[in-house]
């Protein structure tokens, strides 16, 4: 009964780190990006099917750069491979929407990945890559 409850507890602990990974990755590509708004005016995609396929492109360039600075898994895998694939992502894009509704509250301007599709999308991208070529 205590290696189910450890082994549980690994999955979530997995889950919560890669989670909290792809969210600090989207975070840091918002603010680059709101600074490519300030630049170019522009920061935005018009056609959502494209947007989401760049989101799945950025967060894939970010997994990929991720992969040069960790390598290897942020935590030990658990024995249900690729749950994190899914679920991180959804936890990752619940925090952008968070984000976003915040900076509308505050009556201030969201990006597009600070939603749940965008953000989900980007750290779906980020998330296969890691899956895929982490050592």
């Amino acid at each position: 009964m205590l290696e189910l409850l450890v082994e549980f507890f690994a999955i979530l602990l997995e889950v919560f780190f890669e989670a909290a990974f792809e969210f600090a990755a989207e975070s840091i590509g918002a603010l680059i990006l709101r600074g490519v708004a300030a630049v170019f005016d522009t920061s935005e995609f018009k056609n959502p099917l494209l947007a989401a396929l760049g989101y799945v492109f950025l967060g894939g360039v970010a997994g990929g750069l991720s992969l040069l600075f960790f390598p290897h898994p942020l935590v030990h895998r658990s024995r249900i491979p690729g749950l994190s694939v899914f679920v991180s992502p959804i936890l990752a894009g619940l925090g952008m929407s968070l984000v976003g509704s915040t900076l509308r509250k505050r009556n201030k301007q969201a990006m597009q990945i600070e939603s749940f599709g965008y953000g989900f999308a980007f750290a779906f991208g980020m998330a296969l890559v890691r899956f895929f070529f982490v050592k």
